[in-house]
């Protein structure tokens, strides 16, 4: 486990600062998450909202790390994830939301301080798609497409269930209620 001392946050240690954001790098490749969902909403025009998150995921034992960090980024907030399943500690999530907070603070970081494994691709994905929501690209049918389109090629690469939506939508529109196309 990585120990930090009490003046790693202080102006006058540079070795300690680089060593941590070296760990918060590596750590972040191996449990973190750069991730983009578009959820259901009614109160939003299209019905859609994106949601963006960074996330790092850690067992009840090892919640100082996630402190840690966050202390260290200024921002984000941690949530536990109770378990009702056969594990014996709850899972907690730091987690950076804010639009806001992800641009300023998390974007940059990783800008200057670069992951090493896949989740670099992850990344560069995140940043473009946070980029369309501050142009507000997410406002528009067309723009909703192209960031779900982004979504796909990122983690997992799972089919967007917003794209389905659409499909089905479309389909529909183009059959009458017998199920024959128009």
């Amino acid at each position: 486990m990585y120990e930090l001392s009490n003046k790693v946050f202080g102006a006058d240690n540079q070795q300690e600062r680089l060593e941590l954001k070296s760990w918060i790098v590596g750590f972040t490749d191996g449990e973190g998450t750069f991730s983009v969902s578009i959820i259901k909403n009614k109160t939003t025009k299209s019905g859609w909202q994106v949601f963006p998150e960074f996330v790092i995921t850690q067992g009840e034992k090892s919640l100082h790390v996630l402190k840690t960090i966050r202390e260290y980024f200024g921002c984000g907030s941690i949530f536990v994830n109770k378990r009702y399943d056969n594990h014996t500690e709850n899972l907690y999530r730091f987690c950076v939301r804010s639009l806001r907070d992800l641009n300023e603070v998390i974007i940059p970081f990783f800008d200057q301080y670069q992951l090493q494994t896949a989740k670099k691709n992850d990344f560069l994905i995140f940043k473009t798609i946070i980029a369309m929501l501050l142009n507000k690209e997410h406002l528009t049918d067309r723009g909703l497409k192209k960031i779900a389109q982004h979504i796909e090629k990122m983690n997992r690469k799972k089919q967007s269930r917003f794209l389905e939506s659409l499909e089905t939508i479309r389909q529909a529109s183009h059959q009458n209620f017998d199920g024959r196309k128009i």
